[in-house]
């Protein structure tokens, strides 16, 4: 009977938490249904560009699986990823440029014009040119620009998150409250208090994947640590606020596999190019997609900050909203 007891009580529970059971039967249908999405693509075509190239080379180009598109500034076009490769004759020599910022990619790219031009050539030398020079012979060293954004986001999310609801559960904030203390002032007291920690976890994962893992730099480290702390900033916001619709820790982690579990399919880890476009959509939602988007330009390709604007603001306005929101939720819980 005591066991029956202990059934029945554990039953209760989860039937009036209404969001554990959310969690337990529809969370895992939304991460199933994301993996699906993302990893259910058909390979696209290879879009490439010629530069004096022979008759008989571009037919069998176009005969192949790659798309040939006109541009008016090959190099640009293959910066900006509008093509993936290419192909100029020049000086008798078949000159191949493409965009190594992706090993994956790369592979692929090489591979089906080899395939297309094999017939081709008559002897013509190949030479093979890789637009960024990286030199990243595994797949750590493409990832680990994303996973030292999408890390400094999650740790910095949980330990935000839950180190705010312990100040509210363990009676601190209403004995702020009782203090003539404004509430913006409140959250931002806390969150420079949570930020200097944010800041040297930041420079430790930073320094650490690139000096210690190896990591490439090909940028200026100081925009890595840029990017990484904004990162770090909008997860701590972002954690802040979910943490007053959480009673407990428990229900605080309850918020990962909707909140930050679903990050991971649009940080760069997988490749959404041949995605429905409502996929794409939800990525300008997620605030890691624009940090590991920006780590990639600076870390791997070597741009400067002015390529890496539009990523910043939008990781600052997302802070920005989140701690707007955050003022309104503790304006409403002071109440």
């Amino acid at each position: 009977m005591k066991i029956i007891a202990i059934i029945m009580r554990i039953i209760q529970q989860f039937i009036r938490d209404k969001r554990s059971l959310a969690l337990l039967f529809f969370a895992p249908l939304l991460i199933l249904i994301l993996t699906w999405v993302v990893l259910d693509q058909e390979s696209g075509n290879i879009a490439i560009t010629t530069v004096d190239l022979p008759e008989k080379m571009i037919t069998k180009l176009e005969a192949g699986e790659m798309q040939l598109i006109e541009v008016d500034n090959p190099d640009e076009s293959l910066r900006e990823g509008e093509i993936d490769a290419i192909i100029a004759f020049e000086s008798n020599a078949l000159q191949i440029t493409i965009d190594d910022s992706e090993p994956s990619n790369q592979q692929a790219v090489m591979m089906q014009i080899q395939q297309a031009l094999a017939t081709n050539q008559n002897g013509v030398p190949v030479e093979i040119e890789k637009y960024y020079d990286t030199e990243i012979d595994t797949t750590f060293e493409y990832v680990g620009p994303v996973l030292i954004g999408y890390f400094a986001f999650f740790f910095v999310f949980l330990v935000g998150g839950i180190s705010f609801l312990r100040e509210k559960s363990q009676g601190t904030m209403e004995r702020l409250f009782a203090t003539p203390i404004r509430s913006w002032e409140i959250i931002i007291g806390y969150l420079i208090g949570f930020g200097i920690f944010a800041i040297i976890q930041s420079f430790i994962v930073v320094l650490f994947g690139v000096y210690v893992l190896g990591v490439p730099l090909q940028g200026q480290l100081v925009l890595v640590v840029l990017i990484t702390l904004l990162l770090a900033l909008t997860a701590l916001t972002l954690g802040t606020l979910l943490s007053t619709f959480a009673k407990n820790e428990f229900q605080m982690m309850q918020f990962i596999p909707i909140v930050i579990v679903p990050q991971a399919f649009f940080s760069g880890l997988f490749s959404i190019d041949n995605a429905p476009a409502w996929v794409e959509w939800i990525g300008n939602v997620m605030p890691i997609n624009y940090g590991a988007n920006a780590l990639i330009e600076v870390m791997i390709k070597g741009n400067s900050i002015g390529d890496i604007l539009f990523e910043i603001s939008m990781l600052f306005g997302f802070s920005l909203l989140f701690f707007m929101l955050n003022l309104v939720t503790l304006v409403s819980f002071r109440k």
